[in-house]
């Protein structure tokens, strides 16, 4: 029988999953509608009224698509709406925000060296900050609506810039890049939640009603799209960050985040210009290569602390204290520590894989729920078991977790 260790690791796999099918659909539906809108020809006066057509061949069959700045003389029927893809992206991300790093404050979200933080407090600090994201992303587009879009997505980058900073001190790395993350997708979100959607519904209804639409609707809701276009790249990839140490737990994790959103921005600009048939910008590939080489500069550079030994509290308490810990720790120590280590001695591995460091035994208690599921229940470490870990040896991780979630030391 499963225990709820078992249970809950299946109830994070697949609300992440169920997120990266919505983020999926979302990405890929955002990306082909600015494509086609690059794409049109838009030379061709067309009978219809349309501002441009494309023709499309896929699957077999030919698409003849054309698209109206306002709305066609007369609605149709049935009108195809892209919301979904993005509201449910948002909800499953914020679910797992919640599993992991709302739940397990104390491993993922809270570093006790960058911040003493309670629980509560982290989390409040957490919500608050997406809304405050919203909030002030919103005002500048606001303010910018009819001023040169460059200088409003230079003041952008300035208020990405400065929540990387601000993250990193308050959470721990792992949590401060994925918060940057959060924060953007938010951004994201919302556009299509609180502008995109209802001014493509009042667009609708002034139709409906016969009366012409006012065209700025448009304006704004392409503003918005644009930008969504541009953050897409950064935030897949800090929402992967957190599996790589060397994007989180260096120094400068806070100027290789601020350096991602550059890199978005030059490669969706090469993509964007060739669906726009205005060239072939090779500069961005440049350009592109070389934030890449000093985010991977900048990376080398002295790691932050990653799990110091501070005092045992929580749950981790609970694990230290139920009987069999002390094998346990010997186990870990003989068997994992040459590589998770403040300082590795494996050849090839210069820091601990994810950051995990299980040197010490308040560092083993604190890791207790990864130990028992990826060298107790499952064989996944030691990689290949290139330690030799016995059977036995994972029975008693077992045995000792276990105990420890039963309350009892008998």
């Amino acid at each position: 029988m499963y225990d709820w260790v078992v249970m809950w690791e299946w109830v994070e796999i697949g609300v992440r999953w169920l997120h990266v099918i919505t983020a999926i659909a979302w990405i890929g539906s955002s990306f082909y509608f600015i494509a086609l809108d690059l794409g049109l020809h838009r030379d061709r006066g067309l009978a219809s009224g349309a501002d441009g057509e494309e023709w499309q061949v896929h699957g077999g069959g030919f698409y003849h698509i054309q698209k109206y700045l306002v709305a066609p003389a007369s609605m149709p029927d049935h009108l195809v709406w892209f919301k979904w893809e993005s509201y449910s992206t948002w909800l499953t991300g914020f679910a797992m925000l919640v599993l992991v790093y709302y739940l397990g404050s104390d491993l993922y979200l809270i570093d006790p060296a960058v911040m003493a933080l309670t629980a509560p407090q982290a989390i409040a600090i957490s919500m608050a900050s997406l809304a405050f994201g919203w909030i002030v992303y919103n005002s500048l587009c606001r303010a910018f609506v009819n001023a040169d879009q460059t200088l409003l997505m230079v003041a952008l980058f300035g208020v990405l810039v400065a929540m990387a900073w601000g993250y990193t001190q308050v959470f721990s790395g792992r949590a401060a890049l994925l918060h940057l993350g959060a924060f953007t997708a938010t951004i994201m979100s919302a556009n299509v939640f609180f502008i995109i959607m209802p001014n493509q519904r009042i667009v609708v209804a002034d139709l409906k009603a016969g009366r012409k639409p006012d065209p700025k609707y448009g304006k704004i809701a392409k503003q918005r799209s644009t930008h969504n276009n541009y953050l897409t790249l950064p935030v897949v990839f800090l929402m992967l960050s957190n599996h790589y140490p060397l994007v989180f737990a260096t120094q400068y994790n806070w100027v290789i985040a601020s350096l991602i959103f550059l890199m978005g921005v030059t490669i969706r600009h090469w993509f964007n210009t060739k669906h726009a048939r205005k060239g072939n910008p090779h500069w961005t590939w440049f350009v592109t290569a070389v934030l890449f080489l000093l985010i991977a500069w900048l990376s080398t550079a002295p790691q932050r602390h990653m799990a110091e030994d501070t005092a045992l509290r929580g749950p981790a308490l609970t694990y230290a204290s139920a009987t069999g810990f002390d094998h346990v720790v010997s186990i870990v120590q003989g068997r994992c520590s040459m590589c998770h280590a403040a300082q590795p001695v494996w050849e090839g591995i210069p820091w601990a894989p994810k950051g995990v460091v299980l040197e010490t035994p308040t560092q083993i208690a604190a890791e207790a729920r990864r130990i028992y599921l990826q060298a107790g229940l499952s064989h996944a470490m030691p990689p290949a078991n290139l330690t030799y870990m016995e059977p036995a040896e994972r029975q008693a991780i077992v045995d000792w977790f276990q105990r420890a979630g039963q309350g009892t030391d008998s």
